[in-house]
């Protein structure tokens, strides 16, 4: 009979082996138990298609430095966790270091068999999609959500989003109204191995607290008056896929229990109905606000918090980025000519309070007037001049204001040398030198 995949279990307690693979095995699982986590570690290779389920405390090697070696040998392979001092510091943390799961002694039978069934399901998936995972990686990116700017800020948001894009651990992504946090959510999404399921977003701000519960779990005909059908929920319509609540800090804190629970246990109930109804989800967070501050306000919940804050994603602000305004602008207002540099300067020089989307305001105006005022002359010279001064010297500043009409010229020609140096007037090798010294590459722009 064919098994449903291999186990290492490894615990350095004999009675611990020996009923958690009699537990994996009856389910249906090959399973290898070990006493030293080296052994095991000596086992592991990156075709190896299975889960491995480790003690934390061991003599010689623990649990936690046996997870860190294996996941430098496959960074995608399932690691599950046994403690004894399970809190939610040392779960975090784990997590946030790779583990898939986390489990405390004494646990029931069913609880090891479920964590290891999800577990084995994701690996599965992971053994399915490597061979075409570069493949599929290049045509989300061609197709996918586009995340523009090359400020530093914005490739260490890049590089973020593709080191954990794959986990399943919960996202919060953190910025300022307007800096893009559901397309950084949909990006996540796209470039996972959940990009074929549905991306749900819910915006929690925008929700009548009288449906929010109906509209996140789901209802049953006759649940309550006006529910004249069933209907699935948010929760339910992203299994498989990601759950994107945006604005988390407006959920109200009694229905931020029960999201809790729903996260814990991995099922939910429709109002008006017994039947528990299992999912398997990502959820990504996303706030505005300091979430700490509303929980000494008593106004969101600790352990929901933690539950949340797995990963952080910290988007920029417009204002820590400044040499992405011509980018920006220039792709808001393709279809417009292109801005002359004494109006882009000012632009770069605003103070930007509504980010990307206010950007995306202005160059729209520009598209349908060119020859209307951008900004409010005086809010501009005001506003953006302090926010300068503040912010940058005259060195910092020239910098930027250099970078920004390289990326703008480099954009407008697709990365053609040729055509961009002509349109600055600059030798080639000169042209070469400052694209060096602010790390930029044409080929970013084709």
């Amino acid at each position: 009979m064919d098994t449903l995949g291999p186990i290492f279990l490894i615990d350095d307690e004999e009675h611990i082996r020996i009923s958690g693979k009699q537990t994996l095995e009856l389910a249906g699982y090959e399973v290898t138990t070990f006493d030293e986590a080296e052994k095991a570690l000596d086992a592991l290779s990156l075709s190896w298609p299975g889960v491995v389920v480790s003690d934390i405390k061991m003599p010689g090697m623990d649990g936690l430095n046996l997870m860190k070696a294996a996941l430098e040998k496959d960074s995608q392979l399932p690691f599950v966790l046994i403690t004894g001092h399970g809190d939610v510091a040392l779960a975090v943390d784990a997590m946030r270091n790779g583990a898939y799961d986390f489990i405390e002694k004494p646990f029931p039978a069913d609880h090891l068999t479920d964590i290891v069934s999800r577990a084995m399901e994701r690996r599965q998936l992971v053994m399915e999609n490597r061979t075409l995972k570069e493949q599929l990686k290049a045509e989300k990116e061609a197709h996918g959500p586009t995340l523009l700017g090359e400020a530093p800020a914005m490739k260490r948001l890049k590089e973020t989003i593709g080191n954990i894009a794959d986990s399943d651990a919960s996202v919060l992504v953190v910025g300022e109204t307007g800096t893009g946090k559901e397309l950084v959510a949909r990006r996540l999404h796209e470039t996972s191995l959940r990009h074929r399921c549905h991306f749900v977003p819910l915006n929690c701000a925008a929700m009548p607290e009288a449906l929010f519960e109906s509209e996140l779990f789901g209802h049953e005909e006759g649940a309550f008056h006006g529910a004249n059908t069933s209907r699935i929920g948010k929760i339910e319509h992203s299994n498989g896929g990601t759950l994107f609540l945006d604005e988390i800090e407006s959920m109200p804190v009694e229905l931020q229990a029960k999201l809790l629970r729903a996260l814990q246990e991995r099922e939910i109930v429709r109002l008006g109905s017994n039947q528990v109804i299992p999912v398997n989800l990502r959820v990504v967070a996303a706030t505005k606000a300091d979430l700490k501050e509303r929980i000494s306000e008593g106004l969101f919940r600790e352990d929901l918090f933690y539950r949340l804050n797995v990963a952080v994603i910290q988007i920029p602000p417009l204002r820590e980025r400044r040499e992405d305004i011509p980018l920006l602008f220039s792709h808001f207002a393709q279809s417009a000519p292109p801005l002359e540099q004494e109006r882009m300067g000012q632009l770069m020089a605003y103070a930007w309070q509504g980010n990307v989307r206010e950007l995306k305001n202005v160059a729209e105006r520009y598209v349908i007037n060119q020859d209307a005022p951008l900004i409010e002359e005086l809010d501009l010279l005001q506003e953006g001049a302090t926010e300068t001064a503040q912010n940058q010297t005259l060195v910092e500043q020239v910098r930027d204001f250099e970078k920004s009409i390289l990326i703008q010229h480099l954009s407008a020609n697709k990365g053609n040398v040729k055509a961009t140096i002509e349109a600055l007037g600059l030798p080639r090798k000169t042209f070469y030198d400052k694209m060096t010294k602010y790390d930029l590459d044409r080929r970013d722009f084709e």
